[in-house]
């Protein structure tokens, strides 16, 4: 078995996704944070490159496709709530 650099890029990519849904099991990571989208986001896109470069498989490339879209929606979901937020003006006592 030869081993390319889309492999360990593939392999990486699993293990960030899967770090990432365990951190928010373990109530380390929150699922609106920022750090747990990108993991995820980082994570597909390494998944993708191995099917894109090595083996590929349409079920898995949409699979990951789909990851990195609900990361990117989850991200500008969580700046618009933020935004929101800080635009909100304080009740007065």
């Amino acid at each position: 078995m030869t081993f390319h650099w889309y492999d360990l890029a593939g392999y990486a990519g699993v293990l960030l996704i899967l770090l990432a849904y365990f951190l928010l099991q373990a109530h380390r990571l929150h699922g609106n944070k920022l750090a747990y989208q990108l993991m995820n986001i980082v994570g597909a896109f390494g998944v993708l490159l191995s099917l894109v470069f090595g083996s590929f498989n349409w079920s898995a490339f949409l699979l990951e496709v789909a990851w990195i879209a609900i990361g990117i929606y989850g991200i500008v979901r969580g700046a618009a709530r933020r935004r929101e937020a800080r635009e909100k003006p304080l009740p007065t006592p």
